[in-house]
């Protein structure tokens, strides 16, 4: 491997600085250097998205030329029969798997490939110190994926806002919906994507980074589905007005049950299903025995999605800066 004359040591900022000043967005030094070595990923990223938005800006447009046949923004009944949900469903799925493809192709390589192919080693032999280089690293990749699943989020949630009460298309409690929309996908990329550089940088090898953080962003992803809906708080109705038909409880449209049991006349629960005998002459001598008296209700008003979202975000930013933290001070001492 070629090495640096002390004359390219100390030319080594200007040199940066004038070739960013004559070409493509005007950055210099580190900022030049870091887009420069991974411009493909980072104009891809760029690329897809701009590609993306434009078509979800689409979407809206066509959804909202049929809403409007059934009288937007009051909708009559019987949109639902002819809409067809198979495409807001299938752009759900797919930027479900942005997360996780921005951080195996995005994240784990980031410096993993420096240190594979001795990269690492050049640059932090220059007059730039590795705290420097891997803050400026960081800075650049999450700046990009910040600006690129902002617009996702905004064009998806813009999409998917004049449905958004309406259980029939997507339910809000669901991944499809709630990992797509406001401040949720920017996090959950950015934790997966510094994830992938703390592993790429610890393995030090590209293809195994690359695999593990494919593990950790699934792992990731499923323990973010059995948390997000603990992010809300539960509203709990009841009635005493037995359990024949219309007793259960009212509960806002959009809201998403979590429960539902009957109430006894001491205050207790027992399940649904308890007295779910054969016959309608047993269920109710089965009712009658528990003196069962109404209804509980567990739910969560759609009016908590924003909050939630917002929580949860919270949440994974403050694993993502941790998990950054830790891959400067590791750095700093033995990234090379």
């Amino acid at each position: 491997m070629s090495t640096m004359t002390s004359s390219d040591n100390t030319s080594y900022d200007s040199a940066t600085a004038e070739v960013g000043r004559g070409r493509g967005l005007r950055l210099s030094g580190m900022n030049w250097l870091v887009w420069r070595q991974h411009r493909a990923a980072y104009w891809t990223l760029l690329a897809a998205t701009a590609v993306t938005v434009a078509v979800l800006v689409y979407q809206r447009q066509q959804l909202i030329t049929y809403l409007e046949g059934y009288g937007y923004p009051d909708l009559k009944s019987g949109w639902e029969d002819k809409y067809d949900q198979d495409p807001l469903n299938v752009a759900a799925m797919m930027l479900g798997f942005l997360p996780v493809l921005i951080g195996v192709f995005v994240g784990a390589p980031l410096l993993a490939g420096d240190l594979e192919t001795g990269t690492a080693k050049l640059v932090t032999a220059q007059s730039v110190s590795r705290v420097r280089w891997i803050a400026t690293k960081l800075g650049v990749t999450a700046l990009v994926v910040v600006v690129c699943t902002t617009a996702l989020s905004a064009a998806f949630t813009w999409w998917w806002s004049p449905l958004k009460s309406s259980p029939y298309v997507m339910s809000w409690t669901e991944g499809t919906a709630f990992d797509n929309t406001g401040p949720v996908p920017v996090a959950l990329t950015l934790l997966t994507v510094v994830g992938g550089v703390a592993i790429g940088m610890l393995l030090r090898r590209t293809l195994l980074s690359m695999v593990v953080t494919l593990g950790f962003a699934v792992a990731l992803q499923v323990v973010w589905s059995y948390f997000r809906l603990s992010l809300g708080n539960v509203i709990t109705v009841t009635t005493h007005n037995g359990v024949g038909d219309n007793s259960t409880p009212n509960v806002p449209d959009g809201a998403y049950q979590v429960d539902e049991s009957y109430l006894t006349a001491s205050g207790d629960l027992i399940g649904w299903g308890s007295c779910n005998e054969q016959t309608e002459k047993a269920a109710n001598a089965c009712l009658d025995k528990a003196q069962v008296v109404g209804w509980s209700v567990d739910y969560i008003p759609i009016s908590q999605m924003s909050s939630m979202q917002w929580l949860g975000a919270s949440i994974l930013l403050a694993l993502t800066a941790g998990i950054a933290v830790f891959v400067i001070l590791w750095g700093r001492k033995r990234l090379v």
